[in-house]
């Protein structure tokens, strides 16, 4: 099937699930996404827009491109948007679409800007069926828009990664309110969400390859609406490409583990993290009784980290489930999470010296004496 028939049929399946019900695409990434480029909002068209930020989206053919963030009109008074993002999880990315519904959910603590800050959204709200514009995130015409107001934000979060968990990612989870928003009625992006990020894979200037993760198109004011007064192109890259074959953890040698699948580089969690699995078996040296000797130890070694593991994780769990039970505050959800990551890391580095210093003490297989 050539690329082209395969996009459209996608399109076409991207449609379907906006007209019916709120859907998932799966699709899993060795790789983090680019970061987030540095772009200034276009003005908001009209009344009724809703922001939605711009994300790295992923093709099969030629990796991550940018979808630019656009003003889009909300498909019920008092929806709002909730951002997709890039999280994650059994031994890959996944990006989590993102949807319409009465409050903003969980988006991966991934700060977008412009009021998406990494938790809720601090750049308008609803009241009496119009939409209030908070004119210190947003780019407003008050001439024309007359229901704004004017907040302060302080957006502690100045880093622009745009993933949650895995290596270098953000380390966040979500808070009870916005697991209790995953379980409301929500609306899968519109159809001219859809057909915004059909024209923005289309462009091959969007592509992170080519533009080397500082977009041309970085935002528009209306959806699929890719040149005149409206668009705005990237300041700069949020952080120093690297093309996905250069990357440094695609070159590091334990990253060509079997193991290197199931023990990310930067896992957030021991949940995160499988078991450790048995090695192959060593060459046979000629010598039975060392050869079982060291399997015994290569064993007893493999034990003890998956203890270690467990009872890491059965601790974090317990803090996880004392935190909901207080119900704690960002603030110290945010600062337990970092410690998790800090815990796991260093876990998953001690054992990855273990069983370095454990190969190096491997018995070598004897070479046969040559008939002279």
């Amino acid at each position: 099937m050539s690329p082209s028939i395969r996009h459209l049929l996608l399109g076409l399946l991207l449609v379907l699930i906006s007209s019916t019900s709120f859907a998932q695409i799966g699709i899993s990434v060795s790789f983090g996404p680019p970061a987030l480029p540095v772009y200034e909002q276009p003005l908001c068209p009209g009344d009724g827009y809703i922001w939605t930020p711009g994300y790295w989206a992923y093709d099969n053919d030629y990796g991550y491109y940018w979808v630019p963030g656009t003003w889009v009109l909300a498909p019920e008074v008092g929806y709002l948007w909730t951002p997709g993002w890039w999280g994650w999880g059994d031994g890959g990315y996944f990006f989590h679409e993102g949807y319409w519904g009465p409050h903003v959910g969980y988006y991966g603590g991934i700060s977008y800007g412009f009021g998406y800050f990494g938790t809720g959204y601090e750049g308008g709200r609803w009241d009496r069926g119009h939409f209030f514009y908070n004119r210190a995130v947003n780019n407003v015409n008050i001439t024309n828009i007359h229901n704004t107001y004017n907040t302060t934000v302080i957006n502690n979060t100045e880093n622009r990664v745009s993933y949650n968990g895995g290596r270098g990612g953000i380390a966040a989870r979500p808070t009870s309110e916005e697991e209790a928003v995953a379980h409301e009625r929500h609306i899968a992006p519109v159809q001219s969400q859809v057909q915004h990020l059909q024209t923005a894979r289309s462009n091959p200037q969007l592509r992170a390859s080519a533009n080397q993760g500082r977009p041309p198109i970085a935002a528009t004011a209306r959806p699929a609406e890719f040149s005149g007064q409206g668009v705005v192109a990237a300041h700069a890259a949020g952080a120093p490409y690297h093309p996905e074959a250069n990357r440094p953890e695609a070159n590091r040698p334990e990253a060509n583990r079997p193991e290197a699948a199931t023990h990310p580089a930067n896992p957030a969690h021991a949940s995160e993290v499988q078991p450790h699995q048995p090695p192959p078996p060593p060459p046979n040296t000629g010598n039975a009784k060392l050869d079982q000797r060291y399997q015994q130890q290569q064993s007893n070694l493999i034990a003890k980290q998956n203890q270690e593991h467990q009872q890491l994780q059965q601790k974090q769990e317990a803090q996880h489930q004392q935190l909901a039970q207080r119900n704690a505050n960002d603030a110290r959800k945010q600062q337990v999470e970092q410690q998790h990551q800090q815990q796991t890391q260093q876990m998953e580095q001690r054992h990855s010296q273990q069983q370095q210093k454990l190969e190096q003490r491997q018995p070598q297989p004897h070479n046969e004496a040559r008939p002279k």
